[in-house]
C-alpha cells in the first residue's frame, strides 16, 4: 500500500487487528526483511511494516536526511494512520529511528524493541584510523592519476572499488545520507526514553557489537537486554524460534 507523507511516497503493509505495532527495518533493507517479525505478531496485533524513505518501494528523500528527519517522517506516518499509541520494533538503523521516536514523542510510544540497534559511535582503534587515512590517501592519488576523467564518473568508480559495502550499495542522495547518519551519536537521547524497552542482541554481531547493547541497557531507564548466543547482526533470523518466544513474552506477558 502507498501513502504520501511530506511529498514522499511511502510503501507499507498492515496485517492483523489489535494494538498498533510498527516495525522499522535496517539500512539497505526493506519490508521483506522484517516479514518474519510481522508473522510472529499479526495474530495478536495490528502490525505495520514501513519501507523507510529511499528503501524498498518508498521514494527517496529530496534532501539529505539525518536519522531525526527519518523519525519525523515516521511520526507523520503514525499520525496519518491515527495511532494514538504504538509499539515500536526497530532493527539496526530502524532501531536508531526508534530511539529518536522514543525520546521525542514519549506520549505515543507504548513499548520499544531494539534489535541489534544502531545509534552509538563505535569504538575506533588504530586499525580503523589506518584504514580511514589510507582510504583518503588512495582517494587523493586516484584523483591525481586520473585527472582527465570526468570527476563524478571517476570518483564513482573509486568508491565502488574501495568503499564500504553499504557505501558501494548506496547511490546519489542515499550515499550522502549514509555518510551523515553513520556519524550520529544518539547516546545522549537514551536517558529520555520512557517506554519499557527490550534489547535483543546477537553476541556475534560485528556491525553493531554487543557492547553497544550493554551501554543502551545501562542508560535506558526501563530496559533489559537479551543476548542470542551464536547470532549475528540479523539475530532475529539467526535464532528465530528463541527470538519469537522472547518477543511474545515481552509484548504478550499473559499469552500462553
Amino acid at each position: 500500500m502507498k501513502v504520501t507523507i511530506e511529498d514522499i511516497q511511502l510503501n507499507y503493509i498492515c496485517k492483523g487487528e489489535g494494538k498498533n505495532v510498527l516495525i522499522l527495518h535496517g539500512w539497505g533493507a526493506n519490508i521483506d526483511t522484517v516479514i518474519p517479525i510481522v508473522n510472529i505478531l499479526k495474530s495478536h496485533f495490528k502490525v505495520y511494516a514501513l519501507d523507510l524513505p529511499g528503501f524498498g518501494s518508498s521514494a527517496e528523500p529530496k534532501e539529505v536526511y539525518g536519522s531525526k528527519d527519518y523519525a519525523k517522517i515516521v511520526k507523520r506516518f503514525i499520525d496519518y494512520m491515527e495511532m494514538e499509541k504504538v509499539i515500536l520494533i526497530g532493527h539496526s538503523f530502524g532501531g536508531k529511528v526508534s530511539i529518536w521516536l522514543g525520546s521525542l514523542y514519549p506520549e505515543i510510544v507504548d513499548k520499544i524493541v531494539l534489535i541489534d540497534s544502531a545509534g552509538l559511535i563505535p569504538k575506533r582503534g588504530l586499525k580503523y584510523y589506518v584504514k580511514v587515512y589510507g582510504f583518503k590517501l588512495l582517494k587523493a592519488i586516484y584523483k591525481g592519476v586520473f585527472f582527465w576523467v570526468d570527476d563524478k564518473k571517476k570518483m564513482g568508480k573509486f568508491y565502488n572499488r574501495f568503499g564500504s559495502t553499504d557505501y558501494k550499495d548506496a547511490q546519489g542522495i542515499m550515499r550522502k545520507i549514509l555518510v551523515k547518519v553513520v556519524n550520529e551519536d544518539l547516546r545522549p537521547l537514551l536517558k529520555d526514553i520512557k517506554a519499557p524497552t527490550l534489547l535483543i542482541w546477537g553476541d556475534k554481531d560485528t556491525a553493531t557489537p554487543l557492547y553497544m547493547g550493554k551501554i543502551m541497557e545501562e542508560e535506558i531507564p526501563d530496559s533489559g537486554l537479551v543476548i542470542l548466543e551464536g547470532a549475528g547482526h540479523y539475530s532475529y533470523l539467526d535464532d528465530y524460534n528463541r527470538f519469537a518466544i522472547i518477543l511474545k513474552a515481552f509484548l504478550l506477558p499473559n499469552h500462553q
